[in-house]
C-alpha cells in the first residue's frame, strides 16, 4: 500500500524525519519496501494566471500570453497548448527554472516573439507520464505562490508491504493509529459534519446470505452535479497514492477507501429497477463489470442485485450496465461488510485483484460501515451537491464478529519477553490500540476492537507489547535448554549421510514444489491419479505430486536452458499418493543425471553419462548401510523399456526405480541428451545393517578364476545367486571381471569370467579340497543355469 506521508502526518506529526518514520513502521512489523519522492526535482515554477491572450502573428497554434506571477508586472510568454484562456490559474516556469530532466528555462524567441517563461502541463513537471494540455489549478489558487508548496510536492511517497494479518493499517487512518501508539502520542480518528437528510425518497435493501453479508447500508443521492469536478487536492492525493481520478463520485470512494480503510460503491440510481438484494447468484448468470470483462457467475458467488439482474460482484467490482457516468444525477450509495470467510478466493476465481477485494478478503472493521457512509456523502455533497437521503441499513447482528475477550497473564507475558513493563505501560499499549482493557488478580482481560481481526490468543496480545514497546528494547537472555540425549541407534542411517556422499558424487539438493503441473505429473506417472488442489496457485501447480521426479526435471530443463550442460540434482522429500480412499505422505529420495559423466578435462574422454554411472551412485548409497541390493529388469511408462531396473533388497522388497528417461518423454519436454533417474523409499533406504566383527583368518587365501558360458538371457546377479546357494563355507568372495561376446562363442551365448576367493578360519586349504568345492561349484551351474566351462 502507498501511502503519502504529509496526508499521515495530518493525522499524527512525530517529531521525527522520513527515515526516523520509515524505521518505526518497520520495526513495528509494518515493513517499508521503498519511500520515494513526491514529485521529481524541480524549481523556480509558481502558480501563474493567463491574463490575457492573442494570436501569435507567424503561427496559428501559438498564443501570446500576458501572464501574472506575483511580480509587479506581468509576464509574455507564448504558450501553444490547447487549453490556454484568460483566467485559467497554472504552472509557470520563470527564467532560469529547472524543469525535470535537467531542462532549464531561459529567456527566448518562438517564431519571433519573444517568451519570458513558460506554462506547464503535469508531464513536464514529472507529475503524470502523459498530459493533453496544461495543468490546471483551482480558481482560488495564490497566484505567485511556489507550486511545490501549494500542491505540497515536498512529500514521501512510502510503500508499506502489510502481511495478510495486519488489514487494520490498509488506510491512513490505521497506519497514523499505529504512528501514534509508537509515538505515545494522542490519536483521533477524523472528524467531520454529517449532511442532514433533504428527502425521505430510499431504495430497499434486502439481504439473502446474511452470513456473508451481515451488514449493509444504502443511501439515495439526488441531483448531484454531473459536470462538478475533483478538486486538484483529492485528485493529487489519490495520485500519490497510486490512483488516478475518474470523476467526484468514483474519486470520493476511493479516498474513503484509501483514508478509512472501508469500500464503498456508487450505482447510477436511474438505472436500477427496484429493491437491492444482496444474494448468491443464479447458476450461469452473466455480469458484464467495469474492466469491459464478462463473467459467467456460479451459486457460490456473492452478488449485489436488483430486482432484474446482478448489478456487481459483492465486495470486487461493480458492473457496467449501472456504473456512474458524466450524465449520472442520481446516485445510490452502498457501503458494506463481507466475511472474509465468503470472500477468499472469489476474486482470483474471475482472474481479479481489486482494492476493494483485497480488503475484504483480510478483514474490514465491522462496525465502519455508518461512519464511512457518512463521510463519502459529506464530501461527494461538497464537491457535486445534490440532496441526502436517509440510510438504509440491513444488519444481522447475530452474525457479526464479536471479539472476545482474552485473559493476559503477567507471568506469561515475563516468561515469552523476558521482561515484565509496568501495568501502566501495558494498559496504555491496549489502549492506544482501542482495545478494551480491565484489570484481573493475575494479570488482565484484553477485548480487541472490530478491527483487529488478527488478535485472537494470548500470544498475539504479548506480541502487541513486544511490537510497541519496541524489540530493541528486549533483554537478549541466552536460552536454557534442559533435555535428555536420546540415544542414536546403528540400525538406522542418517539421511544427513546420504546427502552428504551424493554431494560428493557431484550432485547438488534440489528444493521443488510439492505442486507440480498435471500435465508434467501425467506424462511422468501415468497411471497416477494425483490429488488436485481445490484452490491452486496457478495451472502450474495444480496437483499434489505422485512422484519427484516432477520437480528435478522442471529444475534440470530450467539449468540446461541457462548453459549449465552437466546437471546432477537430488531431492529428498513427501510424495502424495492416494491409496484405499485415503492420502499417504511417503518420505522418498529421488536424483537426475544428464550431460557428460565427468566435467571437462584432459585425462579423461568426455564421454555422456549412462545407466552404469548412475547404478554405480546407486551402490555407493547402499554401501553406507551395509546392506546388499540387486538391480532386476522392469518396466515403467516414464523409463526406456531396455534400461529400466527396479532396486530389489535381499529378502526380496522394492526399494526404488533406476532408469533412463522414456525417448519420447525426452523429446516431449525439450532434453537433447539422456536423462536418468532413480527414486528411492526413504524408510527403506535409511535401514542399517549392524557391523558384526569377524574374527581374521591366518591362514593364507586362494584364488581360482573360471569362465563360463551361459545363455544370454542367463544374469550376472543369478549365476552369482547359484553359486552362494552352494553355502561353502570357506568361499569368502566372488569378483567379475570380464563378460565376453564374440569370436569363439556362439551366438545367443556369452563368457562371463570370475573369480573365486577362499579361505578356512582353522586350516590352510589343499588343492584338492579346493577342487572338491570347485567340482561342486559346478555342478551346480551346470544344473541350474546350464553352464558350461569355456575351453
Amino acid at each position: 500500500m502507498q501511502i503519502s506521508e504529509a496526508w499521515l502526518r495530518e493525522y499524527v506529526n512525530p517529531a521525527i524525519d522520513t527515515d526516523g518514520l520509515v524505521e518505526q513502521l518497520t520495526m513495528a512489523g509494518l515493513e517499508v519496501d521503498s519511500v520515494e519522492p513526491a514529485a521529481a526535482s524541480f524549481s523556480g515554477i509558481v502558480v501563474g494566471e493567463v491574463l490575457a491572450m492573442e494570436p501569435h502573428p507567424d503561427a496559428d497554434r501559438l498564443r501570446v500570453c500576458r501572464v501574472a506571477v506575483g511580480q509587479e508586472e506581468s509576464l509574455q510568454i507564448v504558450c501553444g497548448a490547447s487549453n490556454v484562456r484568460v483566467g485559467l490559474k497554472i504552472p509557470a516556469a520563470l527564467i532560469g527554472a529547472e524543469l525535470p530532466g535537467d531542462f532549464k528555462i531561459k529567456k527566448s524567441k518562438l517564431r519571433g516573439v519573444e517568451s519570458f517563461g513558460m506554462l506547464c502541463s503535469e508531464k513536464e513537471l514529472g507529475l503524470a507520464a502523459e498530459s493533453n494540455g496544461l495543468m490546471e489549478l483551482a480558481a482560488d489558487a495564490p497566484v505567485g505562490v511556489d507550486i511545490r508548496e501549494y500542491l505540497s510536492l515536498n512529500d514521501s511517497l512510502i510503500e508499506v508491504d502489510l502481511t495478510p494479518n495486519r488489514a487494520d493499517c490498509l488506510s491512513i487512518e490505521g497506519i497514523a493509529r499505529e504512528v501514534a501508539v509508537l509515538n505515545e502520542m494522542p490519536f483521533a480518528p477524523l472528524a467531520f459534519a454529517k449532511k442532514d437528510v433533504a428527502h425521505p425518497d430510499s431504495l430497499p435493501v434486502a439481504v439473502a446470505a446474511p452470513d456473508a453479508c451481515p451488514r449493509y447500508l444504502g443511501r439515495l443521492i439526488q441531483g448531484v452535479n454531473p459536470e462538478a469536478e475533483t478538486p486538484s487536492w483529492m485528485q493529487e492525493r489519490l495520485r500519490r497514492c497510486g490512483l488516478r481520478s475518474l470523476g467526484p463520485v468514483v474519486d470520493v470512494t476511493n479516498y474513503v477507501l484509501i483514508e478509512l480503510g472501508q469500500p464503498l460503491h456508487a450505482f447510477d440510481a436511474d438505472l436500477l429497477s427496484g429493491s437491492i438484494r444482496v444474494r448468491w447468484a443464479d447458476e450461469g448468470e452473466e455480469l458484464s463489470l467495469l474492466n469491459g470483462q464478462s463473467v459467467k457467475l456460479d451459486p457460490a458467488t456473492l452478488v449485489i442485485a436488483d430486482e432484474r439482474r446482478a448489478l456487481a460482484l459483492a465486495g470486487v467490482m461493480g458492473g457496467s450496465e449501472t456504473a456512474v457516468s458524466d450524465t449520472t444525477r442520481n446516485i445510490f450509495l452502498e457501503c458494506a461488510f463481507f466475511s472474509p470467510q465468503s470472500m477468499a478466493g472469489k476474486a482470483r476465481k474471475y482472474g481479479l485483484h481489486t482494492d476493494s477485494s483485497h480488503r475484504f478478503e483480510r478483514g474490514v472493521d465491522p462496525y465502519l460501515q455508518e461512519r464511512a457512509i457518512e463521510r463519502a456523502t459529506q464530501l461527494i455533497v461538497d464537491i457535486a451537491g445534490g440532496r441526502v437521503g436517509p440510510i438504509t441499513e440491513a444488519v444481522a447482528e447475530a452474525v457479526l464478529p464479536r471479539r472476545k475477550p482474552i485473559l493476559l497473564r503477567r507471568q506469561q507475558v515475563e516468561k515469552m519477553l523476558g521482561l515484565l513493563p509496568e501495568d501502566q505501560r501495558i494498559a496504555g499499549i491496549f489502549q492506544s490500540l482501542g482495545m478494551k482493557i480491565e484489570p484481573q488478580a493475575d494479570g488482565w482481560q484484553v477485548t480487541p476492537p472490530g478491527f483487529r481481526f488478527d488478535i485472537a490468543i494470548e500470544a498475539d496480545l504479548i506480541e502487541e507489547i513486544a511490537r510497541i514497546y519496541g524489540y530493541n528494547n528486549l533483554p537478549n537472555n541466552r536460552l536454557l535448554m534442559r533435555s535428555d540425549i536420546s540415544p542414536v541407534t546403528e540400525s538406522v542411517l542418517e539421511l544427513d549421510r546420504v546427502k552428504d556422499l551424493l554431494v560428493d558424487r557431484g550432485y547438488q539438493e534440489a528444493i521443488t514444489y510439492s505442486f507440480v503441473d498435471e500435465a508434467i505429473q501425467q506424462t511422468v506417472a501415468p497411471g497416477s491419479q494425483p490429488v488436485r488442489l481445490q484452490n491452486p496457485i496457478s495451472s502450474e501447480m495444480s496437483v499434489m505430486r505422485t512422484t519427484l521426479w516432477c520437480g528435478l526435471l522442471k529444475a534440470a530443463l530450467h539449468n540446461l536452458n541457462r548453459q549449465h550442460s552437466r546437471v546432477r540434482l537430488f531431492e529428498t522429500g513427501l510424495r502424495f499418493v492416494a491409496k484405499d480412499g485415503e492420502l499417504r505422505q511417503e518420505k522418498m529420495a529421488a536424483g537426475l543425471a544428464t550431460g557428460t559423466a565427468y566435467p571437462e578435462q584432459w585425462g579423461a574422454a568426455a564421454g555422456k553419462i549412462d545407466f552404469f554411472d548412475m547404478k554405480a551412485d546407486i551402490e555407493a548409497v547402499f554401501s553406507l548401510t551395509g546392506c546388499e541390493v540387486r538391480f532386476v529388469a522392469a518396466q515403467n511408462p516414464a523409463l526406456h523399456p531396455g534400461q529400466t531396473a527396479d532396486i530389489v533388497t535381499e529378502a526380496g522388497e522394492k526399494i526404488g526405480t533406476l532408469g533412463m528417461l522414456h525417448p519420447n518423454i525426452e523429446k516431449q519436454l525439450g532434453f537433447d541428451n539422456p536423462v536418468f533417474l532413480f527414486e528411492l523409499n526413504q524408510d527403506l533406504l535409511l535401514k542399517k545393517r549392524i557391523p558384526a566383527f569377524t574374527p581374521l583368518s591366518k591362514f593364507p587365501s586362494v584364488r581360482r578364476d573360471l569362465a563360463l558360458i551361459v545363455k544370454e538371457e542367463v544374469t550376472t546377479e543369478r549365476m552369482l545367486s547359484c553359486i552362494r546357494g552352494c553355502n561353502e563355507a570357506t568361499l569368502q568372495d566372488m569378483v567379475v571381471f570380464d563378460v565376453y561376446r564374440g569370436k569363439g562363442i556362439e551366438p545367443g551365448d556369452k563368457s562371463i569370467a570370475l573369480s573365486l576367493i577362499f579361505q578356512d578360519h582353522a586350516q590352510t586349504l589343499t588343492d584338492s579340497e579346493i577342487d572338491a568345492i570347485f567340482s561342486r561349484i559346478l555342478e551346480t551351474l551346470k544344473n541350474q543355469i546350464s553352464a558350461k566351462l569355456r575351453d
